[in-house]
């Protein structure tokens, strides 16, 4: 906590030149208990970057959104102070967590971790199902070949296996070359 990017730069360029290889990390705000606001968590992909090394959090804030919030950026550990009971009292016993408050952030991070996944664009194999909600262009009557495409014989239906939507003005007033069926997916 407090080490400016300077001090920091110095600590790792120790460690590394000492022989380590398994160097983390940990963002700190050494104040007890930690304010959310002062957490600075975008700070973790930054030092990330900087030291090429596993990045955490020294969690002194109430709850476990900081905890969530940083995994979600890249924290690969997370430090919370831990109590049976804040009941008991203790120095840190306020911003400490019990039991299934500590189960909640390894539950959560956990779910923020998984999220994370990867660039994807598209659907993914677990939506494919859901294409068929999409819409897309389909003839709504029987056309013969040389009809024009009108607002009465075209619609964006579901399901979204034809031609997007998008395109549905510019079929309007083209001729068909062919006799098309009821039901028919434009594409």
């Amino acid at each position: 906590g407090m080490a400016s990017l300077e001090e920091l730069t110095e600590a790792v360029m120790a460690a590394r030149n000492e022989g380590c290889t398994n160097l983390a990390l940990l963002k700190c705000t050494s104040v007890y208990p930690a304010s959310s606001k002062d957490s600075n968590v975008l700070t973790i992909p930054h030092m990330r970057e900087r030291f090429d090394c596993e990045i955490g959090l020294s969690d002194h804030t109430f709850g476990i959104g900081a905890a969530v919030a940083a995994v979600a950026l890249g924290a690969t550990l997370i430090e919370k102070h831990f109590t049976l009971s804040r009941d008991d009292g203790g120095v840190d016993s306020s911003f400490s967590l019990e039991p299934e408050e500590m189960k909640m952030v390894t539950i959560e991070t956990k779910r923020a971790w998984k999220a994370l996944g990867s660039i994807h664009y598209g659907p993914t194999e677990s939506e494919m199902p859901a294409v068929e909600l999409r819409r897309s262009v389909y003839v709504v009557e029987d056309i013969k070949c040389g009809d024009i495409l009108t607002k009465d014989n075209l619609r964006k239906i579901s399901p979204g296996y034809g031609l997007s939507p998008k395109h549905y003005d510019e079929l309007l007033g083209l001729k068909v070359n062919k006799d098309v069926r009821k039901g028919t997916a434009m594409g």
